[in-house]
């Protein structure tokens, strides 16, 4: 079978070439943290030296269902202020077009769902309740509607940051409350509509890209949505078989 690994691209990145700097080199909050030698979510900023495999547009450019089920456990990178946020995958949700009467693009191209229908390989985020935000990733060819929602990711690196930008007591916050659930994981990655559109290469003004598991193999079941009122039966739901850092 043909996983995330296959669809990366290698990058050996130099201090101009990496996702998260700017034109000369770093950004301005990297510098100070590198001149004083202090490195970020566990991760030194030594880009020269580090060579990373980042998942490209074509992975995306599949079956939606395939996505999902592929994306569990692999790892989501974010840059914001206070530096790389990093967490696995571990619940995703599979929504396609007209005939998925779950999903936003039931009724064809709308103002919100539009993004839906391509290109593949950016990120789809909109707001529910009026209160949190949801992450999916855009999957199949220009024209065919579909997307994968993140549910819930397993917090790897970041984790202090993470809290905060929850609200949580730094010191006392268990990783398990930080991103399992959809608004939740928003929440503590900071990812709001602003970013809905943005690339998954980790370019542009926001940064965002997605590394494969360093596990060479990952079972994944299948199981119903949550919190849908239609096509609830559809088994189109994908986690690994154990997991703590579920939404449920």
């Amino acid at each position: 079978m043909v996983g995330p690994a296959e669809y990366a691209i290698k990058h050996q990145h130099t201090q101009d070439s990496h996702p998260a700097t700017n034109q000369v080199g770093f950004t301005p909050i990297f510098q100070i943290f590198h001149a004083r030698g202090i490195f970020l979510a566990g991760l030194p900023w030594e880009w020269a030296a580090l060579e990373r495999s980042v998942i490209g547009r074509e992975f995306f450019l599949r079956d939606t269902l395939t996505v999902a089920r592929e994306l569990v456990g692999v790892r989501v990178h974010v840059v914001g202020a206070e530096g790389e946020l990093c967490g696995g995958i571990v619940e995703t949700e599979a929504y396609l077009g007209a005939d998925d009467p779950a999903s936003h693009a039931a009724g064809g191209p709308t103002g919100r769902s539009a993004i839906m229908f391509g290109p593949p390989g950016v990120a789809y985020v909109y707001l529910i309740y009026g209160v949190h935000h949801c992450l999916n990733f855009v999957t199949e060819e220009d024209g065919t509607a579909g997307a994968v929602l993140i549910r819930a990711l397993e917090p790897l690196s970041g984790q202090q940051h993470m809290a905060a930008n929850r609200g949580l007591d730094p010191v006392r916050f268990s990783d398990r409350d930080l991103c399992s659930g959809p608004g939740k994981l928003c929440q503590a990655l900071d990812i709001n509509r602003s970013w809905n559109g943005t690339r998954l290469n980790g370019k542009g003004p926001h940064k965002i890209w997605l590394t494969p598991s360093p596990q060479t193999s990952l079972i994944t079941v299948s199981s119903p949505r949550i919190g849908i009122r239609q096509a609830t039966n559809r088994p189109y739901r994908f986690t690994p078989p154990q997991s703590p850092y579920l939404s449920r």
